[in-house]
């Protein structure tokens, strides 16, 4: 008498094949997601970091907070002096710009 049918022989070879042809699936999801989500979102980071850094002096901004202000100096790598009405500037960190609407005249030398 035989307890193990022939299905069950020729099944229990193939053990390797099954897990491979289960995670492919998840694999391929995971690369279509890094070209759809995670390299755009790279690419826009690094594009607004290299906006954030070029801002100068007479530059018109808006930050994240949706105000429209005029650069007036500044004052280091993280930091800047805007002008939000007349006579009336305050300092900000250069991370909270959200657009640079116009350029200001170039640095004088």
């Amino acid at each position: 008498m035989s307890f193990i049918t022939p299905a069950y022989a020729q099944a229990a070879g193939s053990g390797q094949l099954d897990m491979i042809a289960q995670l492919a699936p998840f694999a391929i999801i995971l690369v279509i997601m890094y070209f759809l989500i995670l390299r755009p979102q790279q690419k826009r980071q690094k594009a607004h970091q290299e906006m954030i850094k070029n801002v100068r002096r007479g530059d018109t901004v808006i930050t994240s907070a949706g105000f429209i202000t005029k650069v007036t100096k500044v004052i280091d790598d993280s930091e800047i002096e805007v002008e939000l009405a007349p006579e009336t500037r305050v300092r900000m960190v250069r991370s909270m710009i959200a657009e640079v609407r116009a350029k200001g005249e170039p640095v004088k030398e």
